[in-house]
């Protein structure tokens, strides 16, 4: 069981990660249709990047460990940026973005929370 969960945990951080990488290289991907990119939005992607990048590369990291007491606070954190996501999702009236931001959300949050019951 717990291969699957690794498993299933890892595929989300690299959508997410990956994701960051497609809107750093392609961000009229991240925005509203007919919103232009401008300083702002390269500057934002960027800071997201900084925060997104490093949280995927912990994640992964920990789940190849397979150390049980770091998987939990670990998937919290990077269950949390998802939930923060979405919210972003929302403001730019991305919903695709919000939704898929949310079941990664739901992945990490009920897996920690299935970690800390049993």
């Amino acid at each position: 069981m717990l291969t699957v969960i690794a498993a299933s945990n890892a595929l989300v951080a690299v959508v997410s990660g990956v994701s960051c990488l497609v809107g750093l290289v392609r961000p009229r991907l991240a925005l509203p249709a007919g919103e232009s990119v401008t300083p702002g939005i390269t500057f934002f992607l960027g800071a997201y990047a900084a925060r997104a990048l490093p949280l995927c590369a912990v994640t992964l990291a920990v789940l190849a460990t397979g150390n049980r007491t770091a998987i939990a606070p670990v998937l919290v954190v990077a269950g949390l940026a998802q939930i923060g996501d979405a919210a972003l999702g929302f403001r730019l009236r991305n919903l695709p973005m919000a939704a898929t931001c949310i079941g990664l959300a739901a992945v990490h949050l009920g897996t920690a929370a299935w970690l800390a019951l049993s």
